[in-house]
């Protein structure tokens, strides 16, 4: 057999190696001679992204050059990880909601301290709620009278 033929083979071993070498680098870089994740590099550009921490702080928080950080950036900006982490106005409308809700059962909950003071008599809201609290609530007796 001449040198071509047993050279495909061999070729063909270290293509498998080389193939195998060329997936593990798609989703590993090395860093300080650490191997990085592809999930690791989203949740740093996410952070950074969502206003978390600045690219300077991620840099001496995960020990990774500012150029590294850029170029990940720059690469992966088309990237979403909308199951990690969500925009400012997402997350700003869900604060919006929260607050809405909690007004509510705080509206509710002065309501029936109202009440409860009405049918017993009892001006227990002066005496054990903090005076903001209580304050609020008697602005509300006045009006509810009125």
């Amino acid at each position: 057999m001449d040198k071509q033929e047993k050279q495909p083979c061999r070729n063909r071993a270290q293509a498998k190696i080389h193939e195998h070498q060329k997936e593990t680098d798609k989703t590993r870089v090395k860093r300080n001679g650490k191997e990085v994740s592809f999930d690791f590099k989203i949740s740093v550009i996410d952070e950074i992204n969502n206003g978390q921490i600045s690219a300077n702080y991620a840099s001496k928080k995960y020990n990774i050059s500012r150029s590294t950080i850029d170029y990940w950036r720059k690469k992966l900006s088309n990237f979403h990880s909308k199951s990690k982490a969500m925009s400012k106005d997402e997350e700003l409308k869900k604060l919006r909601e929260k607050v809405k809700e909690l007004e509510f059962i705080k509206d509710f909950q002065q309501d029936m301290i109202i009440e409860f003071e009405k049918e017993t008599g009892m001006e227990l809201s002066k005496k054990y709620l903090p005076e903001q609290l209580a304050n609020e609530i008697q602005r509300k007796k006045k009006k509810l009278l009125k």
